[in-house]
């Protein structure tokens, strides 16, 4: 992602995590509480001073009972909407190289992310559950991966699709020799989350 969408991303999730918490009138105490994020962080999100991890921005918007391309819209939902191939932010980068990018998000009938996500070899990623009901759908276009699910490994190989739900701790790792490329659809309940519950 280059400065330029890093830049447009950063102030769209600031603008819009304001936006969301003033119309519900939460405090940061309360949004914090309930995202389980820290104060301290979410006043440098709305303050556009940081690039919050995947795994932060998956637990900002679930406490709204929103998808994460709710938080990155920079405009009203047109009729019909093209994303360029240099548009999708990069969310997710892994320590051996890997990237995971945000593709499309949409909010209405229902929440769906769709994601492309690049793994080389040897790399990981551990993933906290999402709001209950949640499930995730990856198809792999090259290479394979081990999804690991309540402890159980299941292995996907190129052209195989696996669907489980994702409302409990999972994890993804290219244990092979070539890269792992894979399409993700995340398809979440409506409403909000808190996570004190």
């Amino acid at each position: 992602m280059t400065d330029d969408v890093a830049q447009v991303a950063q102030a769209a999730i600031a603008r819009h995590v304001k936006a969301l918490r003033q119309g519900r009138r939460w405090s940061l105490d309360e949004l914090a509480s309930r995202s389980g994020v820290s104060k301290g962080m979410l006043v440098q999100i709305e303050g556009a001073k940081t690039n919050p991890s995947v795994g932060t921005l998956c637990r900002i918007a679930e406490s709204f009972g929103v998808n994460i391309g709710r938080l990155l819209e920079s405009a009203p939902e047109p009729v019909v909407k093209i994303v360029g191939a240099d548009e999708p932010p990069v969310l997710w980068r892994g320590g051996a190289g890997g990237t995971g990018r945000l593709l499309r998000g949409v909010n209405d009938p229902a929440f769906v992310e769709v994601w492309q996500w690049r793994m080389p070899p040897g790399e990981s990623h551990d993933s906290a559950d999402h709001a209950g009901g949640t499930r995730e759908l990856i198809h792999l276009q090259q290479g394979s991966i081990v999804v690991t699910v309540d402890g159980a490994e299941h292995a996907v190989h190129a052209g195989e699709t696996i669907d489980f739900r994702a409302d409990r701790p999972h994890t993804y790792r290219n244990a092979a020799d070539v890269e792992a490329v894979l399409t993700m659809v995340v398809v979440m309940p409506q409403g909000e989350r808190d996570r004190r519950a």
